[in-house]
């Protein structure tokens, strides 16, 4: 972990307007074609969730932006950064997880289920650890949007938020999942969002 020093950060004109603002979070809705990523679950015998949400870690921990958060009136730059995810009980409520990122899939899919586990026989609605280490992200497998509103706390926020859509067959048999990323406009500008988006795309093909 990292202390900005906002005085010389070549964005603290950009930082001081936006954290100003009300609401400082800008969202867009990006398609992503998961057909590859589909088939490598597939053929590897791995979740499918936890396969695009390791390939959209390992995007989002190649953007620098993405892993800025304000704490109290510093800029903390953090190395790595986790996985905060909704999971779904079997009475169909959820729990947040806290799903600790690592570059092995195997070793990230066996910690989704480690959490999924604790979620199901806890009922607990927090994660054992609760920190700005992370994203937040949710799942909605109902629902193929194309727009989405995340809820706000009404306090300084700067944790980027991403909820991933129902994946759309298509035609050609190709899938396409549509990702809502909204980020607080203080830290994270649409060229690192539209930085974060090529990653996460090639992590996918691969």
């Amino acid at each position: 972990m990292e202390l900005l020093d906002i005085n010389t950060w070549k964005r603290k004109q950009h930082y001081e307007h936006f954290r100003a603002l009300k609401d400082p979070y800008f969202g867009v809705t990006i398609p992503f074609d998961l057909t590859k990523a589909y088939q490598f679950a597939k053929a590897h015998g791995v979740s499918f969730f936890g396969k695009y949400l390791h390939d959209c870690m390992k995007a989002m921990n190649t953007v620098d932006e993405l892993k800025l958060r304000i704490v109290n009136d510093d800029v903390v730059a953090y190395d790595v950064i986790n996985a905060s995810a909704t999971l779904m009980r079997s009475d169909l409520t959820f729990g947040f997880s806290y799903i600790e990122f690592d570059e092995d899939l195997h070793q990230f899919l066996a910690n989704i289920e480690a959490e999924k586990s604790r979620i199901e026989s806890t009922g607990a609605l927090y994660p054992d650890r609760n920190d700005l280490q992370c994203i937040h992200c949710s799942a909605l497998p109902w629902l193929n949007f194309s727009g989405h509103k995340e809820p706000v706390s009404g306090h300084l926020e700067s944790v980027p938020k991403l909820a991933f859509s129902k994946i759309d067959k298509k035609e050609n048999n190709s899938m396409v999942m549509n990702v809502a990323i909204n980020v607080n406009h203080a830290l994270v500008d649409g060229y690192h969002v539209g930085l974060f988006s090529e990653k996460f795309q090639h992590y996918l093909n691969k």
